[in-house]
């Protein structure tokens, strides 16, 4: 074995388990410990400031300046008590991760001395600089200037980094001095507002009571842990966070005997570890097991309120790398990171509550909330119906094309799964109305009670899952299966939002034109539910969504299946995008064009980096092992001719070598073409053109490279290959 790889495994195996200190038996006594909570406002905030702040949660009114410096000293005087010495704005901008800009709370007095100090105007507003955060073009680099407002629906936090080092940290909004949005969260809020709207008015069709309507949402994050030493001993691993080589270990996940076993105890103790960093920040992790590939993990929270969960997210991804480090592992989020098995999503369970305490996913025990519960349902079903591209489109990266459609995860074709209790509902109900004309009341009561006689308060009892489903309905939520372990799930809530704000809009206009007409609400409601579910029948799919026979179905049906993200993304900058998106607000047109750019760049650098290390790793260690190898191969043969050999012998021996050779040879020839690709494919003028040619003509090499270095892999010594390889990745903790 190679020095560097032996050394490696021999690290990896000789691993302790890092034992973890709870800071009380019972998570409640220090959950949210280091949240700016209700609880920490009450006690440190002024009556007047308090209930200005309940106001901006609650119902978005703007804070007052000199409320804000009450807001400001109470914070900081919390803060501190909790030993924190700086602040920061805590942002997402276009890269995907996080940002802060660190300021410290201390300020210098002329008398030579100091102060603690923290105004409103740097709790509302910072400048960090801008200029170097993807812009898409909105600005140019030597425009430095940027915003970040904060953004009160989110609770502050205080961040512990190491052992003593603790930042108050505040979530905000990112804008440029001309303010465009550059960040997640600002889209994210005008696409809940826009949903609010909408759902309230149809809300008030059946229960006035109703002034607020929030969507929520439950993730469940799956990731790798592989050991560092491992890790590091991988190039492919440390630029691109994936396995561009590696042949398949003999054992991997066929025996499915990883799956919801039991959890290695170097594993245990890290997730027991990001847990209660986890819980400090009011993160309600609840759950915890193995996946199903070797090395596979997931966690999940409670539902919460969309954006808080997304902020809770991004934070925990972080944390996650954080106090991997600290248990000398490795956290991998990459979609895809490696072949042959499973990779990770990041399932977001979607729905939308009420004021009043209502799931509006959730069926009822009248009549009148069943037709409440079917009018949301129904209008989700045909949002994807009508904008299935635009959900393909935000779910979209470089790592997600790996993972989608290869029998772990939703296929890039769009589809609704809803259950066969559900099917036969919509069955029945567009059975029941006539086309044309209208209900009688005798009918209506009839086909209220029918409904209401069929769905159970546990559909979950009544409906399987459809795991191979993108969007599938289960029991009181739709699970958006098909978003990335490591995207950010802002953009894909950001879309369903808009989408089915705008279908509701547009449902209460229909509505609202056939009461005009005479016919009474009710049935106007029914009516129109009865053409949406023959409208988007199409979209509705119950078997195997992996399957050929759903693929050449789709097609029939006219649903697009597009498999690589530059093409995907391209359903931004469609008319219908901006009918969507735009034309509510969520995005101005300069906005929208841009993200589609610093998309479209994200993913060539992406390519490039990938390829850059394939080349690397293909000419200075696999090529070299090989050529070794063969060396020592070629010299048993002149020894085989020395001592007299058999021919069989000979023959084998000579037949080694040449097959070395044809690999080894072959590798440098598709090295050298990839390469040769790769300088032209960063030639054209814009970030499309660049990306499409990554695409096309760079990234098919990688997986011809694969198959002969994996070969190689297969043949070369084990004491001479130089990477560590699956089975040391994923059975080595």
């Amino acid at each position: 074995m190679t020095s560097h790889r032996f050394k490696a495994t021999e690290q990896a195996q000789n691993r302790s388990r890092i034992d973890v200190k709870l800071p009380s038996e019972k998570v409640s006594d220090y959950f949210a410990q280091n949240v700016f909570t209700t609880d920490a406002m009450r006690r440190y905030l002024s009556q007047e400031a308090f209930e200005s702040m309940m106001g901006s949660i609650h119902s978005g009114q703007k804070i007052d300046r000199s409320v804000a410096d009450q807001i400001a000293a109470a914070m900081k005087e919390w803060a501190i008590g909790k030993g924190a010495t700086s602040y920061c704005h805590w942002f997402q901008p276009l890269t995907g991760a996080t940002a802060e800009k660190h300021d410290t709370f201390f300020t210098p007095l002329d008398s030579g001395r100091g102060i603690e100090a923290f105004s409103g105007d740097a709790l509302v507003q910072q400048e960090p600089d801008g200029s170097s955060f993807p812009s898409g073009g909105l600005r140019a680099t030597f425009e430095a200037r940027g915003y970040t407002a904060w953004d009160p629906s989110s609770p502050a936090f205080i961040m512990m980094v190491g052992t003593s080092g603790k930042t108050l940290c505040i979530p905000t909004i990112f804008v440029s001095f001309t303010g465009d949005s550059l960040d997640y969260k600002a889209p994210l809020l005008k696409s809940q507002h826009l949903l609010e709207t909408a759902a309230v008015d149809i809300c008030n069709y059946f229960d006035r009571n109703v002034s607020k309507v929030v969507p929520t949402l439950g993730w469940e994050q799956e990731y790798f842990l592989v050991d560092e030493a491992l890790f590091y001993a991988r190039p492919d691993l440390m630029t691109s966070g994936r396995t561009l080589l590696g042949s398949p270990s003999v054992k991997g996940q066929q025996l499915e005997d990883h799956y919801f076993g039991s959890i290695p105890e170097r594993v245990y103790a890290y997730m027991l570890d990001f847990e209660t960093e986890a819980h400090k920040l009011g993160i309600t992790i609840r759950t915890r097991h193995n996946e199903v590939a070797p090395g596979q993990y997931e966690c999940a929270p409670v539902f919460s309120e969309a954006n808080i969960a997304v902020d809770h997210n991004q934070l925990l991804m972080d944390l996650m790398d954080r106090v991997a480090r600290r248990h000398k592992f490795r956290v991998l989020l990459h979609e895809k990171p490696f072949a042959g098995v499973n990779g990770s999503g990041k399932h977001n369970n979607w729905s939308m509550g009420t004021n009043t305490g209502k799931n509006l996913l959730s069926p009822g025990k009248t009549p009148k909330n069943n037709l409440r519960f079917l009018t949301f349902f129904i209008n989700t079903i045909k949002a994807v119906n009508e904008y299935a591209d635009l959900l393909r489109a935000a779910i979209a990266s470089a790592g997600n094309d790996h993972r989608l459609g290869a029998n772990e995860a939703p296929p890039a074709i769009i589809s609704v799964f809803i259950g066969s209790t559900l099917t036969d509902v919509l069955d029945e109900l567009e059975d029941k109305i006539k086309k044309g004309g209208k209900m009688d009341e005798m009918e209506k009561a009839e086909l209220k009670l029918d409904i209401h006689n069929k769905i159970p308060d546990l559909l979950l009892d009544n409906t399987d899952r459809n795991r191979t489903s993108p969007f599938a309905f289960t029991g009181n939520k739709f699970e958006f299966r098909a978003v990335g372990s490591s995207a950010n799930c802002g953009l894909a809530m950001t879309i369903l939002n808009a989408i089915v704000a705008k279908q509701l809009t547009e449902f209460k206009d229909e509505v609202e034109n056939l009461v005009k007409e005479g016919e009474k609400r009710d049935g106007a409601i029914l009516r129109v539910l009865r053409r949406y579910i023959s409208d988007s029948r199409r979209i509705l799919f119950e078997g195997d969504n992996y399957s050929k026979e759903w693929e050449e179905e789709a097609a029939r049906r006219g649903l697009n299946n597009v498999k690589t993200t530059p093409h995907a993304l391209k359903f931004f900058i469609t008319e219908k995008a901006e009918k969507v998106l735009v034309e509510s607000g969520i995005y101005s047109h300069r906005e929208l064009h841009a993200r589609f750019d610093v998309w479209m760049e994200q993913y060539q650098r992406k390519i490039d980096i990938e390829a850059g290390t394939l080349a690397d790793m293909v000419t200075t260690q696999v090529i070299p092992a090989a050529i070794k190898y063969q060396q020592i191969v070629a010299g048993a043969v002149r020894t085989s001719m020395d001592i007299g050999y058999t021919a069989l012998d000979f023959q084998q021996e000579l037949k080694l070598v040449k097959t070395l050779a044809d690999h080894v040879n072959t590798l440098k020839k598709l090295t050298d073409a990839m390469e040769t690709e790769r300088t032209n494919a960063a030639k054209p003028d814009t970030a499309e053109e660049r990306a499409i040619a990554y695409c096309e003509k760079v990234k098919p090499y990688f997986d011809q490279i694969r198959q002969h270095a994996d070969a190689l892999e297969e043949i070369v010594a084990d004491d001479l290959w130089p990477l560590p390889k699956y089975r040391e990745l994923f059975f080595v903790r």
